[in-house]
């Protein structure tokens, strides 16, 4: 279940903030409260919250000092700032500290409840492309951010290559399908895409492992044998030569960083 933390040292909008939210949530989601900037970051310290709503003035730490603060943390929840006073700068450095909203008191339940869903969609956004970069493989993307387009043969070979990742392909195969020889191939291949055939189809099966591994349940060999090695054995010595683990490793970290993320 993903957690709000709610910050204010006021007591009486702390409580009212709360028992909005919970009415809103229905249970689908957990309402935290803290009274102070020192006590949420104590417990963002030890905790994962998706949202926190803070208060900007507030003794011991400030909301800005605790965003400022919280923004160093490998996975920071969203924020919304709320005040009483509508200052321009506070507003401003807000922004900067990517601050999804700036609402003011006295609060109206509405904005609030839109600003609350629009920023839970926005860490769903976030955390779903942290989930795709950890499954992409950065030479491979490399390969794209080049700027320059494949020839038409490469192109093919790409196409041809994951249209048959579960079969034993080798160079010599591509270069025939293509009607071309295989020497210039090879050049020509390592010339477009930075890579030579042999790292770019073994990074490109152990992606397309990766992709399995996070969304399916298939055992080591299944996804070992649609990725094209004969040997669950040598899949994971692979494996573990470009992502620096096993395959069930990466499988459980997939997992883990599923549950703390959010």
């Amino acid at each position: 279940m993903k957690t709000i933390l709610v910050v204010d040292d006021e007591p009486r909008t702390r409580e009212g903030i709360r028992k909005s939210l919970e009415a809103w949530a229905a249970g689908r989601y957990k309402i935290i409260t803290a009274e102070s900037g020192v006590e949420a970051l104590k417990w963002l310290e030890a905790n994962a919250a998706s949202l926190l709503i803070t208060d900007i003035r507030m003794p011991e730490m400030g909301g800005l000092d605790l965003v400022e603060r919280v923004k160093a943390m490998e996975h920071p929840p969203v924020v919304i700032i709320i005040s009483g006073h509508p200052e321009f700068d506070y507003a401003q450095k807000a922004l900067q500290f990517g601050v999804l909203e700036y609402l003011l008191k006295p609060l109206d339940k509405t904005k609030l409840v839109q600003a609350v869903e629009l920023a839970l969609k926005r860490e769903e956004n976030i955390h779903r492309v942290e989930r795709m970069e950890r499954l992409v493989d950065p030479k491979l993307m490399e390969t794209v951010r080049q700027g320059k387009p494949y020839g038409a043969q490469v192109h093919e070979a790409i196409q041809f290559l994951d249209n048959h990742l579960h079969e034993p392909v080798s160079m010599r195969d591509i270069a025939d399908h293509l009607h071309m020889n295989a020497s210039y191939f090879s050049v020509l291949f390592k010339e477009q895409t930075g890579l030579t055939f042999s790292e770019y189809l073994t990074r490109r099966r152990v992606q397309r492992a990766k992709e399995l591994l996070s969304g399916t349940r298939q055992t080591i060999a299944e996804i070992s044998d649609q990725v094209g090695y004969q040997t669950a054995k040598y899949f994971v010595k692979v494996f573990r030569s470009i992502e620096g683990m096993s395959p069930g490793q990466y499988r459980k970290s997939i997992a883990h960083s599923e549950e703390t993320i959010q």
